[in-house]
C-alpha cells in the first residue's frame, strides 16, 4: 500500500504550489516538506529565486508555526515563499470581513467640518453640505444632494463607485484617484440620479446610475436574482 503523501508539489508558470495535507501533525508535515524540497530543491548560486504559495486546506496555523514554514522554505535558498493560503479563518478575520461586507444607513445631513467613515458600504439617506465629507472602505450611496467631498474605497477598492441623488461635489475620490466635480453637476440641473466610478484608465467619471448594472454587475447581490 502506498503511504499517504501529506505535500504535493505543483509547479505553475508563477513558481511552486505546496499542497499540504491538513489531517496529518504539523511535526510529520515539516518533516516531509523538508524532505521533499531537500531532495528536490538544492541550492544553486546562479537559479532565480522561485515563488512558492503554501495551500494548508482545512488546517489553522498560528503565526509561529506560518513562521516556521516560511523559514523551513526559505532555507533551500532559491525558493521564498509568496503567500499561505487556508480555509480557515479566526474570529477576528471573520468580524473584519463582515464588516467589510455590510451596509451602514444613517439617516442625517453631514454639515460642515464633519466627518463620518465606515469600514464597508455606506447608505445616507440625506445631505452632504459643502465642507461635509463622507468615506466608506466600499461603496457611497447618497439618498440626497452631495455638495462636499466623497471618498468610496478609501482602503484601496478601485471597483467602488459612488452614486447620489443630486452630485454637486466639491470634490470625488475613489481608492487613489481624485477627481473635481464636473462642470455639469455646477451648472446644470439634473434630475436622475448619477454614478461615479474609475474607468479603465484610471479616471473617475460621472454617469447616469443606469448604466452602473453593466459596469459593476457585483454590486446585485440578491440571490436569484439577474
Amino acid at each position: 500500500m502506498n503511504k499517504r503523501q501529506n505535500v504535493t508539489i505543483k509547479g505553475t508558470k508563477d513558481g511552486l504550489t505546496l499542497n499540504l495535507d491538513d489531517s496529518c501533525s504539523f511535526h510529520e508535515l515539516k518533516k516531509e516538506l523538508d524532505d521533499k524540497l531537500s531532495a528536490t530543491y538544492r541550492v544553486h548560486e546562479d537559479r532565480p529565486l522561485i515563488h512558492v504559495r503554501l495551500e494548508t486546506g482545512n488546517r489553522y496555523l498560528t503565526n509561529a508555526q506560518q513562521e516556521e514554514l516560511k523559514m523551513l522554505v526559505r532555507q533551500k535558498k532559491n525558493l521564498i515563499v509568496e503567500e499561505i493560503r487556508s480555509n480557515v479563518i479566526t474570529k477576528e478575520e471573520a468580524e473584519a470581513l463582515r464588516k467589510q461586507h455590510e451596509v451602514l444607513t444613517l439617516a442625517r445631513i453631514i454639515r460642515s467640518g464633519q466627518v463620518v467613515e465606515v469600514t464597508g458600504d455606506l447608505l445616507l439617506i440625506g445631505d452632504v453640505n459643502p465642507g461635509g465629507t463622507v468615506k466608506a472602505g466600499g461603496n457611497i450611496f447618497i439618498m440626497g444632494t452631495l455638495r462636499g467631498m466623497a471618498h468610496a474605497g478609501c482602503y484601496g477598492n478601485e471597483e467602488a463607485v459612488i452614486a447620489a441623488s443630486s452630485m454637486k461635489p466639491s470634490q470625488l475620490r475613489i481608492s487613489d484617484c481624485i477627481n473635481r466635480a464636473p462642470d455639469h453637476a455646477i451648472n446644470v440641473e439634473k434630475h436622475e440620479m448619477e454614478c461615479a466610478y474609475i474607468n479603465e484608465n484610471r479616471q473617475i467619471i460621472v454617469d447616469r446610475l443606469q448604466g452602473l448594472v453593466h459596469l459593476r454587475p457585483n454590486l446585485t447581490r440578491l440571490e436569484g436574482g439577474r
